[in-house]
């Protein structure tokens, strides 16, 4: 029965755009087996209509709810401006016959749809907006497009689906400056590139908000532009008015669409189960038809497996059958194990993981291990599970029944896990590698779906099971949280219910073989498999080796530091309140706001939405100029995060076996190939303090050791030089000269002898900063010099080496036009914000730049750190950390020479013979008892 809309209702308004766009952009090619269709988009459509669903139930639930999407191209915009939208790039055509089906999967989901000739979707989105509101009912807008946030307030919100993020009004005046009323007049002013609005030239959102704020409205800007004093922007009002007056006009809303259905007709209704399920069907969408079966509790139609036909995408993002934990074994005996081990013999692959007590590889013990040959097929085997349940004192730390043993199950499994002619399928393999080589279990090869994945999507999304499982697979995985708990009352893995550890476990390896066939074939069609297979695959065992090896810390030491730095701390503390005239919390941004911006009256402070004053970095930096007090502030502050974070922290990290710190490194940590290393992070070690060099002193060689230190030299200015063809630049490194001075000599006109430290600095900081995008601003502050003259010495530089500009140029529009870059080796970093408007556009470009070279350099480095094992494997030395553009090593004393000259020879030769760089990578040693004299 129909319910009148009013007070108390609550109307959704999905952006069926941006649901099949994202749909789209989110999930590789997949066709329909039958008949070759393309139903990518359609797929992830319908399971974001599904999970819509289900997110939106209980007391908030929506009444009334529309999918609304656009009927066509032409809208009377177009009849007021012929070029709106002129610029947008034609549908891809794999998706074009996707866009009728995705109205069918909506009113398959009983959800009504609506779309009107002539009007865009946000403008029935607009009018049902007010007509909800002006008849008392709330209002939720799914979508991020900035052209709907117009609408919020009185009840009308956005709902930002991507990131879990409601947007209000407080949320659009962060976007846009100015409250909603005034979102038209910003964009008037700004325009739109992506709709090809005019607007005003020259004119940014921040300048169009400050400018509407000063003025209250367009209309009044306009009728007083006369007034402003910048002449510039007061001749582009002057000049523009009739631009910016119809881009106000493209940009608004009509609120008076043309309705021919009305709100009551939007009512929540429950889909219709055989209709909705024949629709999945007919899609053979086999895993979402299951999943919808069981949730409306209804039997599943069968969908056949008909052949692929022409199109060779199928393989991409296979639709298997529905991944169902209730049906995997667990292997409690011999004659069931040696079953599994026969037939993974047999079949050559098998995917693995394991579980564990813990997380800290060198201290987890192993708990079980789940193995898996088939989508579908897959067990676990339990052998440390405890007995909680036992009346026994110390019942906890009893076996559980029904497990085989530890030893006899490892015995059985070595051969196998060994065998060179099978190959062992994982998910962060190394953590898995790494349990079995403590039990004397060497595994070998080995595939890795976290790293193919990094290797195909880089820069997109994550790699992490969970984030792989529902983006290709259209399953969410059964969460270890519902099994283990959280906070103080969780338990370790060897506590929980052995049928529960079952059905957890054994869907990991299905997962994880299921990505791996999806992946597998996808790195040929992506043209990324030599990416996988010489830089990602044969560095994760290398890494694994580095990370048992671990480096020795010297506990009395770092303790010695941290009473230092305390000491430092408190005199700077009193220096701090003795110049801010009066005792305060020097930690807490809020009193430090008030100190400088309220009582000492510094300019330029900005509060944020907490009511205090921002005083980070940038803010602090900036004052330091002009006063003492930031500038101590700033040495607190330094002081404090390398006391906290290493002093402190790294006692904390120092293993009780070895006495060694074991940091893990994460090869997808990074979309440019670069690596994080976490627990701890040793890589973010300051250095050019010196506080922060004194914490490598504590980093030390074994007894009758030596660290040696090995760091390839400016190798990002190298591979700049190479890439943007700068003869100069490459001519100068090729006849091993200072670059910077050199730089220095030729921009300024000044001879390299006698050079004056402070032009040579100068060009330092430019050759370096230009590498990752510096602007005027940022060198100014480095420098501390006036922003006219370091914008003036970033012209310069430009002018004297032109090739670096065209580099830029040239690599900015391949991103825009592929979507991705691509380093010297192949590897393609995705580039998806490239497109993004705002202050995000600055920020993706400079990536996008930086990438080809940062990430050139960190294939070198993965190239020698694969190739470095067989090259020192006679010598008596062990590589402990791979830190940026340095590997550090312990070797046994006498062998320092040997070591260097073999790993040396390793590093500068590792381009070759892939890529023939125009310029020589030279690599600089340096040995000592500990990290601070090596480097």
């Amino acid at each position: 029965m129909t319910t009148q809309f009013g007070k108390g209702c609550h109307l959704h308004l999905i952006d069926g755009s941006a649901f099949i766009f994202r749909a789209y952009h989110a999930l590789p090619p997949l066709t329909r087996k039958s008949d070759g269709l393309p139903i990518g988009a359609v797929s992830g459509f319908c399971n974001m209509l599904q999970r819509y669903i289900s997110d939106n139930t209980g007391s908030d639930a929506p009444t009334h709810v529309a999918v609304i999407f656009d009927k066509g191209s032409h809208t009377f915009r177009n009849d007021l401006y012929d070029q709106y939208k002129a610029n947008r790039e034609a549908m891809p055509e794999d998706l074009r016959p996707q866009m009728p089906l995705t109205r069918e999967a909506t009113r398959a989901f009983n959800i009504a749809c609506h779309e009107i000739e002539g009007y865009e979707a946000d403008d029935i989105i607009a009018t049902l907006s007010v007509q909800a509101r002006e008849a008392g009912g709330r209002v939720t807008i799914i979508s991020s497009d900035k052209d709907l946030m117009q609408l919020v307030g009185g009840g009308v919100e956005m709902f930002d689906a991507m990131k879990n993020r409601r947007i209000d009004v407080e949320g659009v005046e962060e976007k846009f400056g100015v409250g909603p009323d005034r979102v038209v007049d910003v964009q008037a002013l700004a325009g739109d590139s992506v709709d090809n609005v005019p607007g005003a030239p020259g004119i940014g959102i921040k300048t169009a908000a400050l400018l509407i704020n000063e003025y209250g409205d367009l209309e009044t800007l306009l009728d007083r532009a006369g007034e402003i004093k910048q002449p510039k922007r007061r001749e582009t009002l002057l000049e523009k008015r009739e631009q910016i007056e119809l881009s106000k006009k493209l940009v608004t809303l009509d609120e008076n669409t043309p309705l021919d259905f009305t709100l009551d007709d939007l009512e929540v209704k429950d889909p219709d189960a055989d209709v909705l399920l024949e629709f999945l069907a007919q899609m053979e969408f086999r895993t979402l038809t299951k999943r919808v079966a069981d949730t409306l509790g209804a039997e599943a139609p069968a969908i056949a497996d008909t052949p692929a036909a022409a199109s060779s995408t199928d393989s991409v993002a296979p639709e298997w059958s529905a991944i169902e934990p209730d049906k995997y074994e667990r292997v409690s005996d011999m004659v069931a194990l040696n079953r599994w081990i026969a037939q993974i013999t047999a079949l050559g692959y098998v995917a693995v993981d394991t579980e564990t007590t813990g997380l800290n590889d060198m201290q987890a013990d192993l708990v079980g291990i789940s193995l898996s040959t088939a989508p579908g097929t897959a067990c676990y085997i339990p052998l440390t599970h405890r007995d909680g349940d036992s009346d026994d004192l110390f019942g906890s730390d009893k076996l559980a029944e029904g497990q085989l043993g530890l030893d006899e199950t490892l015995k059985a499994l070595k051969p196998l896990l060994e065998d060179p002619a099978i190959l062992k399928i994982g998910q962060n393999m190394k953590y898995d590698a790494k349990i079995f080589v403590r039990y004397g279990v060497y595994v070998a090869p080995f595939d890795d779906t976290m790293l193919m994945s990094y290797a195909l999507h880089a820069g997109i999304h994550g790699h992490g099971m969970d984030t792989l499982s529902d983006r290709y697979l259209n399953h969410t995985p059964i969460p270890i949280k519902s099994l283990l708990g959280t906070g103080k009352s969780a338990i370790t893995f060897d506590k929980v219910d052995i049928e529960e550890a079952v059905k957890y476990a054994a869907e990991d390896a299905d997962i994880t073989l299921r990505l791996w066939m999806t992946f597998k074939s996808e790195l040929h069609r992506a043209q990324v498999t030599t990416v996988y297979e010489t830089l990602e695959r044969p560095l994760s065992p290398v890494l694994a080796q580095m990370e048992r090896h671990g480096v020795l810390v010297d506990r009395e030491t770092l303790s010695r530091m941290s009473n230092a730095f305390a000491q430092k701390m408190a005199g700077l503390e009193a220096e701090i309140h003795k110049l801010a005239g009066r005792s305060f919390n020097v930690g807490s941004p809020k009193q430090l706001g008030e100190i400088l911006f309220d009582e000492m009256g510094f300019e330029g402070g900005k509060k944020g939405k907490t009511g205090a004053y921002a005083t980070g970095v940038d803010v602090l930096e900036d004052l330091a100029t002009e006063h003492d007090l930031p500038a101590r502030v700033l040495d607190w502050r330094q002081l404090s995060k390398l006391k906290s974070t290493y002093t402190d922290a790294l006692q904390n990290h120092i293993d009780p076996d070895t006495g060694r710190v074991h940091t893990s490194y994460s090869q997808t940590g990074a979309s440019t190939g670069r690596m994080a290393s976490t627990d701890p992070n040793l890589q973010n070690i300051p250095v050019r303090t010196e506080e922060g060099r004194r914490i490598r002193e504590a980093f030390i060689a074994a007894p009758g050791n030596t660290l040696i230190s090995l760091d390839y030299s400016q190798i990002e200015l190298r591979i700049l030089a190479h890439v943007a063809g700068i003869d100069a630049l490459k001519q100068a490194f090729r006849d091993g000269m200072d670059i910077h001075a050199m730089t220095a000599s030729e921009m300024f006109g000044v001879p390299i002898e006698g050079m004056d430290p402070m032009v040579r600095r100068q060009a330092k900081a430019i050759n370096f900063g230009v590498i990752y995008g510096i602007s005027g601003f940022g060198l100014a502050r480095n420098l501390r010099i006036p922003r006219s003259e370091a914008q003036g010495f970033i012209d310069r530089y430009f002018e004297r080496f032109p090739g670096i500009r065209t580099y830029m140029d040239e690599t900015v529009t391949f991103a825009k036009e592929h979507g991705y870059v691509q380093t010297l080796f192949g590897r393609k970093i995705n580039t998806p914000e490239i497109a993004a408007k705002g202050p995000r556009a600055g920020f993706a470009k400079r990536a996008a730049i930086n990438a080809p070279i940062q990430g050139t350099a960190a294939d070198v480095i993965r190239r020698a750190m694969i190739r470095m094992p067989e090259a020192i494997k006679d010598i008596p030395c062990k590589m402990l950390l791979q830190v940026h553009d340095e590997l550090l090593f312990e070797v046994q004393e006498g062998a320092e020479d040997q070591l260097i000259a073999a790993a040396r020879s390793v590093m500068e030769g590792a381009a070759n013979p892939a890529v023939h760089l125009d310029v020589p990578l030279v690599v600089d040693a340096g040995q000592g008892s500990n990290w601070a004299e090596a480097h």
